[in-house]
């Protein structure tokens, strides 16, 4: 698969050296805001911008020394993404928060004052969208987001930018994503959605994937509580079955969940030897300094930042060194 001149460019702008993409991600919007608002025992609608704004800073300011890229939202991220380290590439969300609860589906929607045109004049090196998928979700539902995607992955082609897509699986039944039944079903929800959007009328470079096991259901595993989805040798013939999915670069997102869960995960990752690209992980890096700034502040945050934080990115660029380099899959 090849790329243009100006998209090489910007993933190497977003890669180490070596071509792996290690990456911070801060584009939460409702996820960052109802847990301030927890935390600080206050109404949601009194996390204000500035204080998301603030939030996003020390994070940038502190932990992109450590990281190849960082991701960012326009809403309230521009800021912060001038603060970032000078060798730190920059993507930004293109897409609201959450999705559409008013139409079944999980329908995404894009911000109303953002284009791709202006994401790359905010000096971005990637646009990135996030969208829920599940393969088995009616016909009609899925070809909305299929032409969703094919029109922004159009879009990133016409101004020479890279596209990564972050594929969320969900039950289109209304379970519990984080639950033992769906873990059941989550291996094959994340393999379909990566052969499909890896068809070349989608235009994306980059996918975005959950880890296709839930670490809490492998037998033996540290993050396991008891019920058992699928054995130690299942779980590793999951993560080759989906890499195999896609010729595309692929790297995998935190999800959420603690740091120790997801280094166990890209532990698996790595016995398996599948040829990810990288991480793009946010909340298991400073999810923990979300009640630190709330009842202390951002002097307190940045102090929590600089132990912890660090602590945390560095153990996830740590499990990513046996990661594949972008440019073998892409030229």
């Amino acid at each position: 698969m090849s790329l243009s001149d100006s998209k090489r460019a910007h993933m190497n702008a977003l890669s180490t050296e070596n071509g792996v993409i290690a990456a911070a991600a801060m584009d939460q919007r409702g996820s960052l805001q109802k847990p301030l608002a927890k935390a600080k025992g206050v109404d949601r609608s009194e996390v204000t911008p500035e204080m998301m704004a603030e939030f996003k800073s020390a994070v940038t300011r502190v932990l992109t020394p450590y990281a190849s890229a960082i991701l960012l939202d326009p809403e309230y991220g521009l800021e912060a993404s001038r603060l970032r380290n000078e060798k730190t590439g920059l993507l930004l969300a293109y897409e609201k928060s959450g999705y559409d609860n008013t139409r079944p589906g999980r329908l995404p929607d894009l911000l109303d004052n953002v284009s791709v045109y202006r994401i790359v004049e905010w000096g971005a090196d990637a646009v990135k969208i996030l969208m829920h998928y599940a393969p088995n979700e009616r016909g009609e539902i899925n070809d909305v987001k299929k032409a969703f995607i094919e029109r922004i992955g159009a879009e990133c082609f016409a101004n020479g930018i890279p596209f990564f897509l972050e594929l969320i699986a969900y039950d289109e039944n209304g379970g519990d994503e984080k639950g033992f039944e769906f873990a059941k079903r989550k291996p094959e929800a994340v393999t379909a959605s990566m052969e499909e959007f890896s068809k070349a009328q989608y235009g994306v470079d980059v996918l975005k994937v959950e880890i296709p096991v839930n670490a809490a259901f492998v037998e033996g595993s540290a993050s396991n509580a008891g019920a058992v989805a699928y054995s130690k040798q299942e779980a590793i013939e999951h993560y080759r079955a989906a890499a195999a999915a896609t010729r595309k670069p692929f790297i995998y997102l935190s999800a959420g969940v603690e740091n120790r869960q997801f280094i166990e995960s890209l532990e698996m990752a790595n016995e398996a030897g599948v040829e990810y690209s990288g991480v793009l992980c946010g909340r298991a890096t400073w999810k923990d300094g979300m009640p630190v700034y709330a009842k202390q502040g951002v002097k307190a945050l940045e102090d929590w930042l600089a132990n912890e934080g660090v602590r945390n990115i560095t153990a996830v660029n740590n499990a990513i060194r046996s990661a594949t380099p972008w440019f073998k899959r892409l030229q």
